[in-house]
């Protein structure tokens, strides 16, 4: 693994391990260069109670591409329309170690407007 990555990952234990403490379900987010994933994650188990990502077709039926704000956007939405259904509007926000900032910022926000609380 490169330094920053490195780097990345160790943000990301740091946050995980707050959350753990909270005990609470979590959104836990990836990006990649071509796709973004997201799922909630139970507090307790650790299992995956939701997930969303851009290699659906549902999501990337009307889109130019896999790898934007827009469809971070579609994604977001789409999580918590699903988080939803499973029962849960209430979540902790594991960016896994990225910044804030672009796609990691969209998915955020369309997940609160979804519905979600954060």
């Amino acid at each position: 693994m490169t330094a920053k990555n490195d780097t990345r990952l160790r943000r990301a234990r740091r946050t995980r391990a707050k959350i753990r403490e909270l005990g609470v379900h979590r959104l836990s987010v990836h990006r990649t260069a071509q796709h973004i994933y997201a799922q909630i994650i139970a507090g307790d188990a650790g299992h995956t109670v939701a997930a969303a990502s851009t290699i659906e077709k549902v999501v990337v039926a009307d889109l130019k591409g896999t790898s934007n704000v827009d469809a971070a956007k579609k994604v977001g939405a789409l999580i918590a329309e699903r988080a939803k259904a499973a029962g849960i509007t209430k979540v902790a926000f594991d960016r896994s170690g990225y910044k804030y900032h672009g796609r990691i910022k969209a998915l955020a926000d369309a997940a609160r407007e979804g519905g979600l609380e954060f």
